[in-house]
């Protein structure tokens, strides 16, 4: 049988219709698809995909019981490894690791590991009731700060071998960036609650509402028995550009905007939670929370939504599908140009006008790129005397967030890095004895996958350290 040069098309809403939901946008293989999607790895020697998965799932090895039909298998073999397999199928950039190393990809499109991983979750999640055998107790007792998708993996990784693990959450909801950050239509908060549930089987313990550095200290915690802890508070600091304006009424970091809509269900009809709905929206940069919040402002009603980004299409740091989603669905991308001003609505005559700080324009720069930067992209630079003013209602800043300073603060001993990064070792061990972290605490934002792997990296250690 000929080998399909192309990857199977993943099934999904139409633009027209999605763009006015918050439904998942791709709906997932069938089981059809998925076994012949299977059908096209080569199962060879080498197993690159393996080495650039930073879990180190067996992706040959499930991907073969995938061809035999044998789902639930294949479920187990990813689950070794991953304790969020169907959030990794629907969020991590498989393009940029294991796919982007598949040696069907040398001559044709490399197997669709990350749609499969999806596949076979959701047909686990389906399907299958039993409740996993836990292990033994091992006497020993870690606590985790955070449950985003580090935190969630060291859980589940020393649950696993008998510890008893407590993950404290500052929301009211475990999930972290899961279920505050990514969007319905991305990542169905429905998922994320399972696999949460998935490890509260395991015997990991979840205490929601409780901030670390506020509600309890990481000293408090060892008082109360702990022997290790690791932090995985994510990185929930926004940053900003610092320029004129930034400060009126309808200007939001994209993490605001996304919790308020994501978390606080400001989607809603009946919803309590304030958030501009219509009119002209702009979100300044270009990784995937631009992207995120871009797309919710379709869906919340916006007439128009436009990505301000300094670079060009060729540099844009978000995902191709990401990108390529919201092209479709209309989002308008006015690229090299930077904002230098927020302008507003100021009415002398009358302090109470209730349109007064709103926003009423962003004025931007328009740039040329020149040479490139220590990071290999080219430098954006201004061309004098181009400022342009585009007519918007509501300007969300998505260019990144840093690790929040009240642990640090509240934690004698703990270092960081200039930006707020938590310093650790490889292992993920910072300057205090039997405190480790790991994921956006310490690199600052980044992908789930990469946060899951510090997690892990992390278990691992805290085993050696408790051992």
């Amino acid at each position: 049988m000929a080998m399909d040069p192309k990857k199977h098309e993943m099934p999904s809403q139409a633009p027209e219709i999605r763009r006015h939901n918050f439904d998942e946008v791709a709906l997932g293989y069938t089981a059809e698809l998925a076994v012949a999607e299977a059908e096209r790895c080569l199962n060879c020697a080498n197993r690159p995909c393996i080495t650039a998965c930073p879990v180190q799932i067996d992706i040959p090895d499930f991907i073969q019981e995938i061809k035999r039909g044998e789902f639930e298998k294949a479920y187990q073999i990813i689950y070794k490894d991953s304790s969020l397999p169907a959030v990794c199928g629907r969020v991590c950039p498989q393009e940029t690791q294991c796919e982007s190393k598949c040696t069907m990809g040398i001559k044709f499109e490399p197997v669709g590991i990350g749609r499969l991983e999806r596949f076979v979750a959701d047909w686990h999640n389906e399907n299958t009731c039993e409740n996993p055998i836990k292990p033994a107790p091992n006497g020993h007792r870690v606590a985790i700060v955070g449950s985003g998708p580090s935190g969630l993996t060291c859980a589940g990784d020393l649950a696993k071998k008998g510890y008893s693990v407590t993950v404290f959450e500052a929301l009211h909801k475990a999930g972290g960036v899961l279920v505050y950050g990514i969007p319905e239509f991305r990542l169905p908060k429905t998922i994320v609650a399972k696999e949460v549930e998935s490890l509260k089987q395991w015997g990991v313990e979840i205490n929601t509402d409780v901030v670390i550095g506020k509600t309890l200290t990481v000293d408090e915690i060892f008082e109360m028995g702990y022997e290790a802890v690791f932090i995985g508070s994510g990185a929930g600091l926004p940053n900003f550009m610092h320029i004129p304006g930034e400060s009126l009424k309808t200007v939001y970091s994209a993490n605001e905007f996304l919790t308020r809509n994501n978390l606080m269900k400001a989607f809603r009809d009946d919803s309590a939670t304030p958030i501009m709905k219509d009119g002209r929206v702009a979100v300044v940069g270009g990784g995937n929370v631009a992207m995120d919040a871009a797309r919710t402002a379709l869906r919340l009603g916006a007439e128009a939504v436009y990505i301000i980004y300094r670079r060009s299409m060729e540099e844009l740091p978000a995902r191709k599908e990401e990108v390529e989603h919201a092209l479709e669905e209309g989002v308008e991308f006015k690229l090299l140009m930077n904002p230098v001003e927020i302008e507003g609505y100021n009415n002398p005559e009358d302090k109470r006008d209730p349109k007064n700080g709103n926003v009423t324009a962003i004025r931007c720069i328009h740039m040329e790129l020149g040479e490139p930067d220590a990071k290999g992209r080219r430098r954006p630079v201004e061309v004098p005397g181009s400022e342009e003013d585009i007519p918007v209602d509501t300007v969300v800043i998505a260019i990144g967030t840093s690790p929040n300073p009240l642990i640090k603060k509240t934690t004698k001993g703990l270092e960081v890095n200039q930006k707020g990064g938590i310093i650790v070792d490889e292992d993920g061990l910072t300057s205090r004895e039997g405190v480790f972290a790991g994921g956006d605490a310490v690199t600052g934002a980044a992908t789930v996958i990469s946060a899951m792997g510090a997690g892990k990296t992390a278990a691992a250690a805290i085993d050696k350290y408790l051992s």
